[in-house]
């Protein structure tokens, strides 16, 4: 028999807690389920066995999803690469971005944030490897690019975000990142939020000082590709 979801749900929660217990960092470690391209469905059953937080990599699905389960305390957050046409939608449907690198997105998105909402909550993208084809700011830029988000009303600073290369000694990409991170926590000691580590890696992630792992392949599945859908209007 095929395992549910569930089934993977309740063995991921088993996995956090193994590697928190090894890694004796005593940080807590949430779980980001990363349900791009997954029906509505398995976030229902997902809810329905106590998770939360949900990550979209698509703002069509991001909307859609969003708007069906509004009726739900959900925690929505986006995490791919953003086009400043589509940051109102962004702005209006999200709770956290953790793919920020460009000071234009962050602008549009500081002035396009619903004011009845809460600040969105906001993690840089680090392009901790250097790879010329791969989004994220670089390492150097860490402060600076921080204090440009600091400064925006509807924006609040939460942390940083990697997608370390595969193909290199990722462990090591981790360390650089935890480093990073207590960086930044010198000067905005607000940030709470190291966002590294998927399916793949995530023992190491929370070796290496994790506080939310992004999720997909082993709780949904293998995925498909979304099938094409009309633009939606976000200028």
């Amino acid at each position: 028999m095929q395992p549910t979801i569930i089934d993977n749900y309740q063995s991921l929660q088993q996995q956090l807690q193994d590697a928190c217990a090894q890694a004796e960092h005593g940080q807590t470690v949430r779980l980001l389920a990363v349900s791009k391209t997954k029906p509505i469905s398995d976030i229902q059953a997902l809810y329905q066995a106590g998770q939360r937080e949900f990550g979209e990599n698509y703002v069509q699905e991001l909307v859609t999803k969003a708007t069906a389960l509004r009726h739900l305390d959900l925690c929505w957050h986006f995490i791919g690469a953003l086009q400043s046409n589509k940051t109102k939608l962004v702005a209006a449907h999200a709770h956290w971005l953790l793919s920020l690198d460009n000071l234009k997105i962050m602008r549009r998105l500081n002035q396009q944030r619903p004011k009845q909402m809460p600040p969105l909550q906001v993690c840089l993208q680090i392009n901790i490897d250097a790879e010329p084809q791969k989004a994220g700011i670089a390492a150097t830029e860490l402060l600076s690019f921080a204090d440009e988000v600091a400064r925006q009303p509807q924006l609040q600073l939460r942390g940083i975000m990697a997608l370390p290369n595969p193909a290199l000694d990722v462990r090591r990409s981790f360390e650089r990142m935890h480093q990073m991170f207590q960086q930044l926590q010198i000067h905005y000691p607000q940030c709470d939020t190291l966002s590294i580590g998927m399916s793949r890696d995530l023992q190491a992630a929370i070796a290496c000082g994790s506080t939310l792992v992004r999720i997909g392949t082993a709780l949904f599945g293998e995925r498909s590709q979304p099938p094409p859908k009309p633009p939606l209007e976000g200028a």
